[in-house]
């Protein structure tokens, strides 16, 4: 075998075949010797296969309980990365089902210790309604943190940590995904107030914080995530007056979006945000409705470059 990561997968391929293998069988169906076959056991063992070892001639092995397994080999992140991957497709259409049916298959062919990690990420994540992308690069997530907020989760362990240089001390009860962000939501101690923590701007302190007793949220937690950061979590936030009446803007756009606020039987306000001022642009252009925008004064240049654009276009 050409890498130890092939021969680790033909080496578990080979102890399924059958119910025991001597080491030298081993050594010579790898075309390896009889000490790489011991370190190579020793490495599955490692990530958590269970091998046993039968005393005989030339030594014997085996898998042990729980051992019938498939030849997948993945370290913490690889493993993490897929159950982040196939969650996140089970809100694509079309692949809801197989999604799901694949991330079962993964956390059923995994060691007891990996199993641990992607149940606590699935049963710890929920993914918030999809909207229109962004042209703002996707902000890097440690798969690491992901894990450890959602084994916090699930065993009720407090987080200490900073957020935006802030110190903040969280009960964690939900991680949602949601426009191509990850965010953490949990009741803030010291204001006993529910709110979503972007999980890039989150540095966990050590040691972490007390372990606490769950209360029942007032709110679905993916709304509040969606709601607080249509108020709150972008980058760029505006408002747009649009010529309509609140209920025709409510029926065309996504929750995504932002709020609306009536303002009379013919107007109403849009508070809305984006990652930048051209995603924004984007979003206002779809309603198909006519608006009027003051602030930000970049958004204002921009909607204005754009006209002229348009103009030319089909002048």
């Amino acid at each position: 075998m050409s890498t130890t990561a092939g021969r680790l997968l033909a080496l578990l391929g080979l102890l399924q075949s059958r119910a025991e293998w001597s080491g030298t069988e081993l050594a010579d169906r790898l075309d390896v010797t009889d000490r790489t076959v011991r370190n190579d056991v020793a490495r599955l063992r490692e990530l958590g296969y269970p091998v046993d070892s039968v005393r005989g001639p030339g030594g014997r092995y085996r898998l042990g309980v729980g051992g019938k397994l498939p030849p997948l080999v993945l370290d913490d992140d690889e493993a993490v990365a897929m159950a982040v991957g196939l969650r996140s497709a089970s809100a694509v259409a079309g692949i809801e089902e197989s999604s799901a049916r694949a991330l079962g298959k993964l956390e059923h062919v995994l060691p007891e210790r990996l199993r641990r990690q992607v149940a606590a990420l699935r049963d710890a994540t929920s993914a918030g309604p999809v909207n229109t992308s962004s042209n703002v690069e996707d902000p890097a997530v440690d798969p690491g943190l992901l894990t450890e907020l959602a084994a916090a989760i699930r065993d009720h362990q407090g987080l200490r940590c900073w957020y935006r240089e802030e110190p903040r001390e969280i009960e964690p009860a939900r991680l949602v995904a949601w426009q191509r962000r990850w965010y953490l939501v949990g009741r803030d101690v010291g204001s006993g107030e529910w709110q979503p923590f972007r999980v890039d701007w989150l540095e966990l302190r050590t040691p972490g914080g007390r372990r606490f007793v769950p209360t029942d949220p007032p709110i679905d937690l993916t709304e509040l995530v969606v709601r607080e950061v249509a108020r709150t979590g972008w980058a760029v936030h505006a408002r747009i007056l649009v010529h309509a009446p609140a209920d025709e803007v409510l029926a065309r756009i996504n929750p995504a979006v932002g709020t609306v606020e009536p303002v009379d039987d013919r107007t109403c306000v849009l508070v809305t945000g984006g990652d930048s001022i051209e995603t924004v642009a984007v979003w206002i252009g779809m309603l198909g409705i006519d608006f009027t925008v003051r602030e930000p004064q970049r958004l204002v240049e921009h909607l204005a470059q754009l006209s002229r654009r348009y103009a030319a276009a089909v002048g």
